[in-house]
């Protein structure tokens, strides 16, 4: 009997039939395009059948491929509920959660945690976005975009994302009274968040201003790693108001202009709705979408100040 193939590799099948793209499968389970083509053509060498057909724009199932997939979720299915099982047991919750949510998520976490010490809740920090429950070992996760529109899912709306230009305090000396206008950017180290800068554009867009100010830029992967080079003093970034309040209240960086621009993206606990929520995952829930709702609360004021 030939031996089974690996959880992993099926598990990276499932994510590929569903995403039926080899690079958006690997940005789902934070592994490399060519990871993923190598399990696949594994997979498809260990079973002696194809199971996907490569087409120009992506790939499409074969019959062998589709027939595989209902079996392998049940499967799936019945591990997951099993270890969630087993997790409810020992009272730990596992939480992903994207690099730039760790400013807002942690403290929060660690304060929950010396109230409520039998509540143990582990962080996981990702630079992936969002999270595949039936390829992770996640009881929950923070995600960031738009409105999580998976089936089984559960999602709370914590907050939006707004924008607004921060440094560090030594850093800023605007060449004109306040108000500042982008113009004072001119000669400042733009640091972008995003490799495409859509950020800083739309920001500068709000505010009718053309293009960027400055063409001294370094890019980022990530917001987190942009903040931290800001506090450095390395240059002015995009942040977001709601992750760095608790920096902007210790003075660590400071937001010169009060323009604050919805990016039209947020940031959602998501939790599988099978099975049922355990006690400790509602409790947590219920406990972050209040600390949430008191930080809506600040940004509505902050915007509402800002437009006075």
């Amino acid at each position: 009997m030939k031996p089974l193939p690996s959880l992993d590799v099926l598990k990276t099948f499932l994510v590929v039939a569903r995403k039926l793209n080899f690079t958006r499968a690997a940005e789902v389970l934070n592994i490399t395009q060519g990871a993923v083509s190598r399990q696949i053509a594994g997979l498809e060498a260990h079973l002696g059948y194809a199971l996907f057909t490569r087409q120009a724009r992506g790939l499409a199932l074969t019959h062998h491929g589709a027939l595989l997939i209902a079996p392998l979720q049940q499967a799936f299915g019945q591990i997951d509920d099993a270890l969630a099982r087993g997790g409810a047991q020992s009272g730990i919750l596992r939480v992903k959660c994207p690099t730039c949510a760790m400013r807002w998520v942690l403290p929060r976490v660690i304060r929950l945690q010396n109230e409520r010490p039998e509540l143990v809740v582990e962080v996981t920090a990702s630079v992936s976005h969002g999270v595949e429950f039936s390829a992770e070992p996640f009881d929950a996760a923070i995600v960031f975009g738009a409105a999580p529109a998976q089936k089984g899912v559960t999602s709370h709306h914590l907050f939006d994302e707004v924008l607004t230009p921060v440094c560090a305090p030594a850093l800023w000396k605007p060449k004109r009274q306040p108000p500042p206008t982008p113009d004072d950017l001119a000669g400042e180290t733009l640091l972008h968040p995003t490799r495409d800068r859509r950020d800083w554009l739309r920001w500068l867009e709000a505010y009718g201003h053309p293009g960027l100010p400055s063409t001294k830029a370094q890019d980022f992967d990530t917001l987190d790693l942009a903040i931290s080079s800001a506090m450095q003093g390395l240059g002015v970034t995009i942040g977001d108001v709601a992750l760095i309040e608790e920096d902007l209240r210790a003075q660590r960086v400071i937001a010169p202009f009060t323009l604050c621009v919805p990016s039209g993206a947020a940031y959602w606990l998501t939790y599988p709705e099978r099975p049922a929520p355990s006690a400790a995952l509602r409790q947590f829930a219920r406990w972050l979408s209040d600390e949430a709702a008191h930080t809506r609360a600040r940004l509505e004021a902050r915007t509402q100040a800002a437009q006075a």
